[in-house]
């Protein structure tokens, strides 16, 4: 028996068929869900070790944000993001500029980066910092970013731009310094991946 509903608009249902309830509990086979999931990472707090891992970054992945929240270490060492597959976080292969900004008409300054999508193009222990990575999978394992992160304690932006070829599947994210020795001692960094 087919169900019909009219007014301005109307369906009709044909004997037999099922509709998906919004209480109901169902298998759905042969669907196409349109959009995604967004999933938040817990905050880390970035005021001790020299590295901070995001690992177990599901296969499915096509876009990661990396969110700093006044951010700031010991030394003058540039605070970099190293991206990893299973095999470990790679720190070499990676393409791309970093620039900084000054205030007070003091210039513009860039570097290239090659062992990480690095943040800036200098930085001292006084820098406090705030922003966001955005990085996307191009396909066949290539990850592009951009990135734009300020400091609070001065009048300085650091940006950039590059992207990083991994040699199998993206299942995880560091944030360090070039390096390798300086010590996070404020702030707090998350991730969203979807």
């Amino acid at each position: 028996m087919a169900i019909t509903l009219s007014g301005s608009a109307g369906i009709t249902l044909p004997s037999g068929s099922a509709g998906v309830g919004t209480t109901d509990t169902q298998t759905l086979t042969n669907k196409t869900i349109q959009g995604g999931t967004i999933t938040s990472g817990t905050a880390v707090a970035t005021t001790s070790g020299t590295s901070i891992d995001f690992t177990s970054i599901p296969s499915w992945v096509k876009r990661i944000t990396v969110m700093f929240n006044q951010v700031s270490t010991n030394g003058s060492s540039v605070t970099t993001i190293r991206l990893g597959t299973s095999g470990g976080i790679d720190s070499t292969g990676y393409i791309g500029s970093t620039g900084t900004a000054f205030g007070s008409n003091s210039g513009t300054y860039f570097r290239t980066i090659s062992t990480g999508f690095d943040v800036g193009y200098d930085q001292d222990s006084s820098a406090i910092m705030s922003g966001m990575y955005t990085i996307v999978l191009i396909g066949s394992n290539i990850w592009a970013t951009n990135w734009m992160i300020a400091r609070s304690d001065t009048n300085r932006t650091y940006f950039g731009a590059g992207v990083k070829t991994l040699s199998g599947t993206l299942d995880r994210i560091r944030l360090t310094n070039t390096n390798g020795t300086d010590t996070f001692d404020a702030g707090s960094i998350n991730i969203l991946y979807e």
